[in-house]
């Protein structure tokens, strides 16, 4: 199992950031939220904190966990840790990706996302409309 963090970063007016893989890599055109897989020793907030540098050259702060995922894409099974994370500057160069999108939660439905990123998209709803509700 690959243990991968997911950074899920919301701007001040509640939009969440999502990027869409660059077409030559796995899952190439899915959109997900930026992160990578979690190194020896590392927590799911650290692994964000660093993938972000190195995959966007953007910083970040992480918060909370906010689910976790187990997908099995058949030739491999990923365990999923979405985290809370909060941008700090907003400057973005993208490496793994082609494109980047701050969406509603509500438009995340336009989108196709990979997997496992999908099963977060349902807890984001989930949680957003939770909110709205209180």
């Amino acid at each position: 199992m690959i243990d991968v963090a997911a950074a899920v970063i919301e701007n001040r007016e509640g939009r969440i950031l999502i990027a869409r893989r660059k077409p030559e890599i796995s899952l190439g055109g899915y959109w997900e939220f930026p992160g990578g897989k979690i190194e020896a020793g590392e927590t799911a907030p650290e692994c964000i904190v660093r993938e972000l540098r190195e995959e966007m050259d953007a910083h970040v702060e992480a918060g909370d966990i906010i689910t976790e995922v187990v997908h099995d894409y058949g030739t491999k099974i990923v365990h999923l840790i979405a985290v809370r994370a909060v941008l700090i500057d907003g400057h973005i160069s993208l490496r793994d990706h082609d494109e980047i999108r701050w969406v509603t939660t509500r438009e995340m439905a336009d989108y196709l996302f990979a997997p496992a990123d999908e099963e977060i998209v349902s807890v984001l709803v989930h949680l957003h409309h939770g909110k709205k509700q209180h």
